[in-house]
C-alpha cells in the first residue's frame, strides 16, 4: 500500500487521464454531498417540529369551551358553554393526583398608552403558573403573583417588544400605562423564546380582567399542567377522565364533540415527532439511493478503466506482476479517489448546512444539520464500497492470461 513507485504510477495515471478520474471523484463527491444535504434536511426539519412544540411546556393541557351540538338533560342544542371560576377550584379539588398546577387565561385586545406612545396589544388575564405554560422569562421586576390575583391588583407584566415600543430606551418597571382606559403598574417585563408574537403580549390578573367586566367570574380558557411522570399513557387517560368530568358538570352530552374541546400537546408533540421521524426516513432512503448511484457509477467506471487499460495489464503479467499485484495497484488506486473525492464532499455537505442556519424556515426547515459521527459514517460505507466497486473487475483483470490481454483492442 505504500510502495513508493505504485504510487508514483497512480499519480501518474490520474494526470494523464484527468477527465476520467474528474468523472470517478465527481460521482463520489456529488453522492456523499446529497445524502448529507437530505439528512440535514430531516433534522432541521425535525428542529421546526421541537421548536413550534416546545416553545411552551409540553405537559399540558388547553381547555376550550365551546357550543352544544345535541340536547341533553332537558337543555336544548346550540347552548353555550362558559368556563367559571369554580371549574378550576373543582378540578384541583378532583384531580390533584395528576395535576402539576392550573391557570385560566382570559385574552381581549386594548389600545396601550404610556405618554405619547400607545399601539394596540393583546392582554392576558392569567394566574401565576401561566409562566411555566408559556415559559415566560423575566428580564426585569417580576411576574404576576398571588396577592395580585387576591387583591385584584392592577399590575401588568409587559413583553419585551412592548417595553421597546412604548418605553424607548426608558426602563418601565414602576411606570403606569393606560391599557383600555385602565391605568396599570409595570411590575415587569418578559422576554419569550417564541418569538416576537409572543413578545407583544401584557400580563394581567385574571381577577382584575374579571372585575373590570362588572365583576363576572367567566374564564376564555384554562391550562391545565400534569406531573410529567405520568407519561403519554398517563396524559391521555388523565385528558379523558377531565373530559368526562367537564361533560358531567356542564351537562353536555357524552357523545358531543363540540360542547369542551382540549388541545393535549403531549400527544400533539409525540404525533407530529412521530410524522417527522418518518418523513426523516423518507429522506434518509433518498439519500442512501443516491450513495447507491454513486457506487454503482464508481463500479462502471472502473469497468471502463479495466476494460482500457486490459493490453497494459496484459503487459505487466508477461513481465512477471502478480495477480495479487494487478488487484493490489487497481484497488489502490480507487480506494485513493474515493477517499479523496468522499471526503470532500462531506466537507461541502457540512459547510453548506452550517451555512444554511434559518434560511428555509418558510419551507419549515430550520438549522438543518448532521452530526459528523453520521457524516464520517457514511463517507467510509461509500469508500468501502467504492473499494468493493474497485475490486470486483480488478479480479477479473487479474484473472486474464497474458495472451489474451495482449490481443485486446
Amino acid at each position: 500500500m505504500f510502495n513508493r513507485d505504485r504510487w508514483q504510477e497512480i499519480f501518474e495515471t490520474i494526470r494523464k487521464n484527468k477527465l476520467r478520474t474528474f468523472l470517478s471523484g465527481f460521482t463520489v463527491a456529488l453522492g456523499i454531498l446529497i445524502f448529507i444535504i437530505l439528512f440535514g434536511f430531516g433534522n432541521g426539519l425535525k428542529n421546526t417540529f421541537k421548536e413550534f412544540f416546545l416553545d411552551d411546556a409540553t405537559n399540558t393541557l388547553y381547555l376550550f369551551a365551546g357550543s352544544t351540538s345535541k340536547p341533553y338533560r332537558g337543555f336544548k342544542a346550540n347552548r353555550r358553554i362558559e368556563f367559571e371560576n369554580s371549574d378550576l377550584k373543582d378540578i384541583k379539588e378532583n384531580f390533584s393526583f395528576f395535576l402539576e398546577y392550573i391557570t385560566p387565561r382570559i385574552s381581549r385586545g386594548a389600545s396601550v398608552r404610556y405618554k405619547n406612545e400607545f399601539d394596540n396589544y393583546t392582554t392576558r388575564a392569567v394566574g401565576p403558573d401561566h409562566q411555566y405554560a408559556e415559559k415566560t422569562i423575566i428580564m426585569k421586576g417580576r411576574y404576576i403573583n398571588e396577592l395580585d390575583v387576591k387583591n385584584k391588583s392592577k399590575h401588568a407584566v409587559i413583553g419585551r417588544l412592548v417595553a421597546l415600543d412604548l418605553f424607548k430606551q426608558e426602563d418601565p418597571i414602576g411606570k403606569f400605562i393606560d391599557v383600555g382606559n385602565s391605568v396599570f403598574k409595570v411590575v415587569g417585563v418578559f422576554q419569550d423564546d417564541g418569538g416576537d408574537n409572543e413578545e407583544r403580549f401584557i400580563y394581567i390578573p385574571y381577577t382584575t380582567r374579571q372585575s373590570l367586566e362588572k365583576g363576572n367570574d367567566k374564564l376564555d380558557q384554562i391550562i391545565v399542567a400534569f406531573r410529567p411522570e405520568l407519561g403519554h399513557a398517563g396524559a391521555l387517560a388523565f385528558e379523558k377522565e377531565l373530559r368526562s368530568y367537564l361533560k358531567d358538570k356542564k351537562s353536555i352530552a357524552p357523545s358531543d364533540p363540540r360542547g369542551i374541546f382540549i388541545r393535549n400537546v403531549a400527544d400533539q408533540l409525540k404525533q407530529n415527532q412521530q410524522f417527522a421521524n418518518v418523513l426523516q426516513l423518507i429522506v434518509t432512503f433518498v439519500g442512501l439511493g443516491t450513495l447507491i448511484a454513486g457506487i454503482i457509477g464508481i463500479s462502471n467506471i472502473m469497468v471502463f478503466v479495466v476494460k482500457e487499460r486490459t493490453k497494459e495489464l496484459g503487459i505487466r503479467k508477461a513481465l512477471g506482476a502478480t495477480p495479487k499485484s494487478v488487484i493490489q495497484m487497481i484497488l489502490q488506486e480507487s480506494i485513493f479517489i474515493t477517499t479523496i473525492s468522499g471526503f470532500v464532499g462531506m466537507a461541502i455537505g457540512v459547510l453548506i448546512l452550517n451555512n444554511m442556519g434559518e434560511s428555509l424556515e418558510d419551507y419549515f426547515i430550520k438549522n438543518p444539520y448532521i452530526d459528523i459521527e453520521t457524516a464520517l459514517f457514511s463517507t467510509l460505507i461509500l469508500i468501502l464500497f467504492g473499494g468493493i466497486a474497485g475490486y470486483v473487475p480488478a479480479k477479473r483483470a487479474a484473472s486474464i492470461k497474458p495472451i489474451v490481454a495482449l490481443r485486446d483492442e
